[in-house]
């Protein structure tokens, strides 16, 4: 399940500082027009559209890269400038060129929280998470109320195992009524691996209001059915997931395990067969296959 993964790291960078009384420059503002979308993608609820993807992907384009960097180039001094260019490179997978911007945008303005955020973010995604971690801390420092910064640091102890201090970062996000979807959905996945499976069909569905078009904490949540025996409700998780993103191989052999325990070998069969064309290396559906082909 990589809501957490694709919600943060493909789509969770933060656009500008919180408002200042100060005006804006107007070909800023202009510039923060055209990175709106990633704003909201980012820093709210959702992420989820085939159209907010091509959306995303123009924002990492050389086009509109181009057009932030005449931006910069106007307004050499605004650290705003950086951190949306900067969003815009990671976005590209321009991680150094992403980093660079910024450190431009701290050292413009050291309580610029969100560039700590969005440096973490690509801190994570070239492997620094030393540097992530730090990251994150800074940011907080600045601003202990700032939800985004605790689901960051708290996907970075998730993927390290420390579940203790993860359940507690994302805890702290839903303290501040974040609407954050991932928030929800990582808390569910440690309920998971708790085998809380009430508190996570609570916690993923939670997840659904907020974001109701990613696969993942169908995903989610249709596992914890599964282990509480409700097959009925697992499969119609599952069966959503596929149709939302079909492209999924965790999905595809998710239906094939409802089928399996139905005793439908030949679905079960033809559905992990299609989640290892998706993902060869997807070990539960070799696995799956593997079973049901002996049972043959």
């Amino acid at each position: 399940m990589t809501l957490a993964d694709m919600t943060a790291d493909a789509s969770g960078f933060i656009l500008q500082e919180a408002p200042r009384r100060r005006q804006r420059k107007p070909m800023l503002a202009a510039m923060l027009i055209i990175g709106s979308a990633m704003f909201v993608a980012g820093c709210e609820t959702t992420n989820n559209t085939e159209s907010m993807i091509r959306v995303e992907r123009a924002q990492g384009s050389e086009e509109n890269i181009a057009s932030l960097s005449s931006v910069i180039s106007a307004n050499p001094s605004d650290p705003e400038a950086y951190n949306v260019r900067g969003s815009a490179y990671g976005r590209a997978g321009e991680f150094r060129r992403a980093i660079a911007d910024f450190d431009q945008a701290i050292q413009l303005n050291p309580r610029f929280f969100q560039a700590y955020a969005n440096r973490a973010l690509v801190q994570r995604n070239v492997g620094n998470q030393e540097a992530a971690l730090a990251d994150y801390n800074a940011s907080l420092q600045i601003n202990p109320n700032y939800d985004v910064a605790y689901i960051g640091r708290g996907n970075l102890y998730r993927q390290a195992g420390q579940l203790d201090a993860a359940f507690n970062d994302f805890n702290k996000a839903i303290q501040l009524d974040t609407t954050d979807p991932r928030a929800y959905h990582n808390r569910g996945l440690i309920h998971q691996a708790r085998n809380q499976h009430a508190q996570a069909i609570e916690d993923f569905s939670t997840a659904i209001s907020l974001s109701p078009s990613s696969p993942e904490p169908y995903n989610g949540r249709g596992i914890s059915y599964a282990a509480q025996g409700d097959d009925e409700n697992a499969f119609s998780d599952f069966n959503t997931a596929i149709n939302l993103n079909n492209k999924l191989a965790e999905s595809w052999a998710n239906q094939a395990l409802i089928y399996e325990r139905r005793g439908d070998k030949a679905k079960a069969q033809k559905s992990y067969s299609h989640a290892l064309q998706l993902d060869p290396k997807y070990e539960p559906a070799r696995a799956g296959l593997a079973r049901v082909k002996a049972m043959s």
